[in-house]
């Protein structure tokens, strides 16, 4: 005789509406309910319909990301929905715009959902609420973010090397006088970026000037207000770093109303690779994050941290490396 849902339902001691809120992923049903049902149905080898194995097949992620907006986001979020997709996964994408508040209101609602997991690459640091919600046994994922002494596992770009590669650049191309502007953001990726940098100029033989490290919020009127100021100075720097490449082309627009040409009067290297540094004018030499790399490499560990959420398993930190690309806005010193 086929089985049933009524079936189904008697040996996992439920009602038949929660077995079908678990088949068709709705309801508030606890994971341990949830998994008490599958295994039921894999043992009476019930068999739903189509529409309904269709829905048990997809299964859907959140991705938590600071900003839409910012270039390098977005196609880091295109990287890991495009993964996803591969594996039959669905992706809830939330855009935070670094508030706090809001980070923990898209958790709630994403577990809410019974999302099968959260990827976070949000900047900001609410460990807590990242904590509470790897407390939850929810499989979860940090992307792009780095919080060290969370036993989550990580996937991110080797922000230190990355800042390295763009200060022996400009060495290498005979710059001593150098500047950096950097996201004014709590965050170990900016961070890591800087203290890359400066320690490709130590290795290079340069002393950089701590008062020409400049703090900016992610606004492209701010870059441009800081750059202005920076390249009006009497002996303003020949070359200059930026953590993030909507911050540099506030440095192109100040340098082109100051008329400072790029590359021949100075130089100019970003970090990300995103499409901002091949639509500018002139194209970025820039620090590129290997997102399609990061994005497979999130939903990889997800997807095992799914496979093995009643196993303790080895929290897993994955650091990819950058790689510089040369294009139009840096140039030997004449």
């Amino acid at each position: 005789m086929k089985t049933t849902i009524y079936d189904v339902a008697k040996e996992a001691n439920v009602s038949i509406s929660t077995v079908s809120k678990v088949l068709n992923n709705t309801g508030n049903i606890s994971e341990k309910t949830k998994n008490r049902i599958w295994k039921v149905i894999e043992e009476l080898q019930y068999q739903p319909s189509v529409v309904t194995s269709a829905r048990k097949m997809m299964k859907t992620i959140g991705l938590l990301i600071p900003d839409i907006a910012n270039p390098f986001m977005a196609e880091l979020a295109r990287a890991v929905e495009d993964s996803g997709r591969k594996k039959d996964f669905s992706v809830i994408i939330c855009s935070t715009d670094n508030n706090s508040l809001r980070e923990e209101e898209y958790i709630t609602m994403l577990k809410q959902k019974h999302v099968d997991g959260i990827i976070v690459a949000t900047g900001l640091k609410n460990s807590q609420a990242i904590r509470e919600l790897i407390e939850s046994d929810m499989p979860v994922v940090m992307l792009s973010r780095d919080i060290p002494h969370l036993p989550v596992d990580t996937v991110v770009a080797d922000d230190f090397k990355g800042g390295y590669e763009a200060a022996v650049h400009l060495a290498q191309l005979g710059h001593t006088n150098i500047a950096v502007i950097a996201e004014k953001i709590n965050n170990t990726s900016i961070k890591n970026r800087v203290i890359g940098f400066k320690e490709g100029l130590q290795v290079s033989g340069i002393q950089i000037d701590e008062s020409t490290i400049l703090d900016c919020p992610y606004d492209l009127s701010a870059s441009k207000d800081i750059s202005l100021k920076l390249l009006n100075q009497k002996h303003r720097p020949t070359a200059v770093f930026v953590t993030t490449e909507l911050l540099a082309l506030g440095v192109l627009q100040a340098a082109r109303q100051l008329h400072i040409s790029i590359p021949s009067s100075l130089s100019l290297i970003g970090f990300d690779n995103s499409i901002l540094a091949k639509i500018s004018d002139p194209q970025l030499t820039t620090i590129a994050q290997p997102t399609e790399e990061m994005g497979e490499k999130a939903i990889e560990l997800l997807m095992d941290g799914m496979a093995n959420s009643k196993q303790k398993k080895v929290i897993q930190r994955v650091m990819l490396s950058p790689s510089l690309i040369v294009r139009d806005s840096t140039a030997s010193l004449l």
